[in-house]
């Protein structure tokens, strides 16, 4: 995909191309397989008698289309030269456009299926056409699509990084550590608590490095390095089975590149070849 996406919460009436879909069923998206094999987003010619009846979430434009989501049913079997897939699965098999365009899609669905009665008085909501939100039919209170911020970051010492194993890693591989941001902390204030409660650090030079948004269903990954301050490691049995400081030649089992959290850890690899 060429052309570059501009995110938007209303349909474009100068688009006049077909609309591009994405089609969510579950947590999976709907996506095309053409003659080489290869993997494409759908498009309303090719799906329309899927499309007619579905009630668009407009995403925003690709050159001369306008790009919605939407949710099908469960039940819903893909047509021919379509299949479902889960967000993972998309990884580095579609353009970088495409998968992204996926979890916005999957994101806005999933806000939208568990939107649709209000939290304070229980009626039900309606989609409102100037803004991506929902209003309630009974007290008015409108709600808009959440974001769950979380902090992951990258502590150097000596050349070496800190990297655990969270006690409820099942495959035994290593990570940065990461945690969520608590009601009235800033992001900095979370890295601090976070690696103090995890490993019983302090840490300095706190610099931005990234984020990643990651639909399940709403999370927003923000990642920070940073520089050991004080401290010994002193683990969280709760949340950490190991912990230690590795460096760049020997470092244990990673997690996959599809993260953040592997883009940290590479980053530091790359660096310390400079170095």
């Amino acid at each position: 995909m060429s052309s570059e996406f501009t995110p938007g919460t209303a349909l474009d009436p100068d688009v006049t191309a077909h609309t591009q879909w994405l089609l969510v069923r579950g947590t999976e998206i709907l996506i095309g397989i053409d003659q080489n094999g290869d993997r494409t987003v759908p498009v309303e010619i090719e799906i329309s008698s899927i499309t007619a009846s579905l009630v668009a979430h407009p995403l925003g434009t690709i050159g001369a289309r306008n790009v919605v989501a939407a949710e099908v049913s469960i039940d819903l079997e893909p047509p021919p030269d379509f299949n479902f897939y889960s967000f993972r699965e998309l990884f580095e098999t579609i353009d970088p456009v495409s998968f992204g365009l996926a979890g916005r899609a999957l994101g806005v669905i999933e806000w939208d299926r568990t939107h649709r009665f209000c939290g304070r008085c229980g009626a039900a909501t309606q989609l409102m056409e100037a803004q991506r939100s929902r209003r309630c039919t009974q007290c008015g209170l409108v709600r808009y699509p959440r974001l769950d911020p979380s902090i992951i970051v990258a502590v150097e010492r000596d050349g070496r990084l800190l990297l655990a194993r969270n006690a409820t890693f099942t495959s035994g591989f290593f990570s940065v550590l990461a945690g969520f941001v608590d009601q009235g902390e800033t992001l900095e204030e979370a890295v601090h608590r976070e690696v103090r409660e995890e490993v019983g650090i302090e840490i300095e030079n706190l610099a931005y490095f990234g984020s990643q948004y990651w639909p399940f269903p709403h999370g927003l990954m923000v990642g920070f390095t940073a520089s050991w301050a004080g401290g010994e490691l002193a683990p969280d049995p709760a949340e950490i089975a190991e912990v230690d400081w590795f460096a760049p030649d020997a470092l244990p089992m990673l997690p996959g590149k599809i993260s953040i959290a592997r883009e940290l850890i590479d980053d530091f690899v790359r660096r310390s070849r400079e170095n």
